[in-house]
Formats: C-alpha cells, sequence, structure tokens
C-alpha cells in the first residue's frame, strides 16, 4: 500500500529505516520488506552503504517479528563473503 504525504508525516521518525532523513518507512511488515529490497538496490547503486543497508535491515527484521535477528544477520554475512 502506498502512503499519502499525509499517512507518511503522521508516522513517527523510530518508524524508519533511517530516521533523521525519514527514509524507508516501515509501519507495517509490507513496508518492512519493500524497505529491505529498496536498501538492497540501493547499496548496489552505491547510493548506500553497506552499514546504513545493515542497520535498515535490522530495524526491517524487528518489524517483521523475525527471531534471532543477530545470528540472522550473522549467517547472512558469511554467505555474502562467501
Amino acid at each position: 500500500m502506498k502512503l499519502s504525504t499525509k499517512a507518511r508525516n503522521k508516522i513517527p521518525a523510530s518508524k524508519f529505516g533511517m530516521p533523521g532523513e525519514r527514509k524507508y518507512p516501515m509501519p507495517d511488515a509490507s513496508h518492512a520488506r519493500n524497505a529491505k529490497a529498496r536498501a538492497s538496490e540501493m547499496e548496489h547503486k552505491g547510493r548506500l552503504s553497506e552499514g546504513e543497508k545493515e542497520t535498515i535491515d535490522r530495524k526491517a527484521d524487528r518489524v517483521l517479528g523475525h527471531k534471532n535477528v543477530t545470528n540472522a544477520h550473522s549467517h547472512a554475512m558469511k554467505m555474502k563473503h562467501n
């Protein structure tokens, strides 16, 4: 579901992957999945650092209710470097 400007402005900064810039809104699971996809895309294009992408992914994983996020992240990093 696309957020209207009014709805986006009502979302607290803490619900954004990049709260200071109010980028990558994650008010629900659908938006969290989209934030992860867009962050990955922007990292590949060189518009987002690996650290910024990881921060967005961790926040999105919490929204998505992924258990053991730290181990999932560690596993993903091992797979990426193999």
